[in-house]
């Protein structure tokens, strides 16, 4: 190599280095910031977002296992969760963990300002949420959840189950009284549109659905007494346009979380013989809002719905009846796109709704309180009656009319044996509990917490179950749990019971 060329490479790779250099940390920030990721939300964004993401796995866990469990639905395919054949069942953990990050993202935005709807709001959703960790798993993280960022508690203790009760209850009460002075905006509100006077509602009905459940373990009937008797302070529902419910949109991607539903995957769910022979015994024209007259009654000119016992084996349940054409699928109101009938009308992407709690519900609430003297207002009759009546229409209104289904209360309905609310005290607390039963379908898990209180209306395990003829009281905790908090798990464990399904709970003990 010739000295000039040695020169020229001398000075050559310095110069290409500095260029390099330059090029690599001009504008460094600029080029590698995503400014498709925000790293400020407002608060009206970070609501919409929990409200859908909180509320379509209210949608998923009904559909996977509360209406199983509970004998709404039963399976004729890949049978595991109707025989008791449970694992994991992380969805109410992940979701509720994930979206709390975002509640606390809005109280940081909030601060001390309890004027602030978002205060309040967020508060009532924090409870709700916090409700279902605690219903499903029991002992659970809950005052130092969500504090990793700010306080370095990357492994939150579980807090007693009874304890995360009181701080429900306390900020449910807390969420009304500020509400009732809040001032301002509730942008992003996919529940109410913004009425801060209905989350008000939703706050006070929702303690009384967690008073009744706490209701085993201690009194709480001075606190029930003091929602129902001053409504001008403690408004609840009072009609079904107060029901905390998600309504669905016709496009994409705001649609039934079902819709978009392998037909396969839709088909596996049918109507569990518990709901049909319940529902047919008394006669209730709702049974055409949960099911479809099996295919084979069809074709024969005499249509019926028919269920399918719940727990059968693989074999016995794609069988039963002579086998799928024998069996009701589940109604066209919660149908996938692809899941409409020879004939029929194609499913209404927007017509199902995913709920937190009716009015309805309240009213049976309410009948319950009042048949066991928890409360004086009112009477349980008149309760009980506006329950029933209350849920008719609320699917009067929900089934789309070209389904051409007569979902109206009969004329005669109260006064029906099955249904008037008369006999002993426990035949009347058992009426109560199947129009109840009845009023949570597609409610989440809210049917199997409630039973798993009560033990109305009766379960009754499988032919086929794997769980010695018993039926599930919680969910195990995720097994992720064991190697990310190992030492508080491990405690609640402890202080809980075996973490199997069959564990109940504090509260349901």
């Amino acid at each position: 190599m010739t000295k000039m060329k040695k020169t020229i490479i001398k000075y050559f790779i310095p110069v290409m280095a500095s260029v390099v250099m330059v090029g690599c940390t001009k504008d460094f920030e600029a080029v590698n910031t995503n400014t498709n990721n925000p790293t400020d939300v407002t608060p009206d964004l970070l609501l919409s977002g929990v409200i859908k993401s909180t509320m379509d796995q209210q949608v998923s866990e009904a559909w996977g296992i509360g209406n199983i469990v509970t004998q709404h639905h039963a399976k004729i395919q890949f049978v595991n969760e109707d025989r008791y054949g449970w694992t994991e069942n992380n969805g109410i953990w992940n979701n509720v963990y994930n979206n709390y990050r975002n509640l606390q993202n809005i109280f940081t935005k909030v601060g001390n300002d309890k004027t602030n709807p978002y205060y309040g709001v967020g508060l009532i959703m924090k409870s709700w949420m916090f409700s279902q960790v605690a219903d499903a798993y029991g002992d659970a993280p809950y005052s130092e959840a969500g504090k990793a960022k700010t306080d370095g508690k990357y492994q939150p203790v579980y807090d007693k189950q009874e304890d995360i009760y009181t701080g429900i209850l306390a900020d449910l009460k807390t969420a009304n009284e500020s509400l009732a002075t809040a001032s301002g905006t509730l942008g992003g509100d996919l529940i109410y549109g913004g009425s801060i006077a209905k989350w008000r509602k939703a706050a006070n009905s929702l303690r009384l659905r967690y008073l009744l459940r706490l209701s085993k373990k201690k009194n709480v009937n001075a606190e029930m007494q003091a929602i129902v008797s001053d409504p001008v302070n403690n408004p609840v529902f009072t009609g079904n346009a107060d029901n905390a419910e998600l309504k669905y949109l016709a496009a994409a991607p705001n649609q039934w979380p079902l819709y978009g539903t392998r037909v396969g995957s839709f088909d596996e769910f049918r109507v569990s013989k518990t709901l049909t022979d319940r529902l047919t015994a008394l006669n209730d024209p709702r049974i055409y809002v949960f099911g479809r007259p099996t295919q084979k009654s069809v074709a024969a000119g005499n249509p019926q719905i028919l269920g399918v016992p719940n727990g059968l084996s693989d074999v016995d349940a794609l069988a039963y009846n002579g086998g799928v054409q024998g069996v009701s699928r589940v109604g066209y109101t919660f149908a996938c796109l692809v899941c409409n009938d020879a004939g029929q009308t194609p499913p209404d992407p927007a017509a199902a709704r995913a709920l937190m709690m009716t009015y309805a519900e309240l009213q049976f609430i309410l009948a319950e309180a009042r048949q066991r003297n928890m409360i004086s207002t009112g009477t349980a009759e008149a309760y009980y009656q506006n329950g029933i009546a209350a849920n008719f229409s609320y699917w009067q209104s929900v089934v789309p009319a070209i389904y051409n289904l007569n979902v109206s209360m009969p004329a005669d309905y109260f006064t029906r044996p099955g249904v008037a609310l008369t006999g002993t005290e426990s035949e009347i607390l058992a009426k109560i509990a199947l129009q109840k039963w009845v009023s949570l379908y597609f409610n989440g898990l809210e049917a199997w917490f409630d039973w798993k209180r009560t033990g109305l209306p009766v379960i009754i395990p499988g032919p086929g179950n794997l769980n010695n003829n018993q039926v599930p009281v919680r969910y195990i905790y995720p097994l992720s749990e064991q190697s990310l908090n190992g030492v508080n798990r491990a405690a609640a464990v402890q202080r809980q019971g075996a973490d199997n399904i069959n564990t109940r709970t504090w509260i349901a003990k």
